[in-house]
């Protein structure tokens, strides 16, 4: 295992989401037209996500940050929607964004990525769309996904920027994790791969994974 602890990289996640929504915060919109392109991209891919995996009914956002995707979880009426971050401040941040009338449809609560505070199989699916742009270390990345295999009951769906290098990422503050390593990983963890989107197909910005809890 990594000499750096659980605990530490977790306060790196949320001293970048700090910065990050910060910035996020200060523009009305993305600036240029391509992350204003890759966020109508993402929206889109999330929706067949969703589709693929069954229109699950309970999902868990983990590490939601601000909770760029509640609009679009919320858009399946009966929908049931939990959301968690490790940094208690991002999550008082996050109800600050939206109306009243969604976040009446969330329940926000603090946890751990690599303890999630909920028993075996306890939702649907878990939709993680900024955590693994911000694991570096492989090991802290299976540990992650074997305890996301722990808790969802069926599937998981989340973000993460594949590539060769980190040249190939058009967001200097995204990890790169080569293809076949997280395809394999998904495997160690116990997951197959059901679908892949790539956000923008040539501008390394992302790629969309739904996958499957094997038994």
């Amino acid at each position: 295992m990594s000499s750096q602890l659980p605990s530490t990289v977790e306060l790196e996640f949320a001293e970048r989401y700090d910065r990050e929504h910060a910035q996020v915060c200060r523009e009305v919109r993305p600036q240029g037209i391509v992350r204003r392109l890759a966020l109508w991209r993402e929206k889109r891919l999330v929706r067949r996500a969703l589709k693929v995996a069954g229109e699950p009914g309970l999902v868990l956002d983990l590490a939601c940050g601000a909770g760029r995707f509640w609009p679009v979880l919320a858009e399946h009426g009966n929908r049931v929607i939990l959301a968690a971050d490790s940094s208690q401040g991002m999550l008082d941040h996050a109800q600050t964004h939206h109306p009243l009338s969604l976040l009446a449809r969330i329940k926000l609560f603090k946890s751990s990525v690599f303890s999630i505070d909920m028993s075996e199989n306890a939702v649907d699916s878990i939709f993680c769309m900024q955590l693994f742009h911000h694991v570096r270390d492989s090991e802290h990345r299976l540990a992650i996904l074997r305890e996301l295999h722990r808790v969802s009951r069926d599937s998981l769906i989340l973000s993460v920027c594949v590539g060769r290098s980190v040249d190939q990422c058009r967001d200097s503050q995204r990890i790169v994790v080569r293809k076949e390593e997280i395809e394999s990983q998904f495997a160690l963890a116990g997951f197959s791969i059901l679908k892949h989107y790539d956000v923008l197909p040539g501008y390394a910005l992302g790629s969309i994974y739904i996958v499957r809890k094997e038994p």
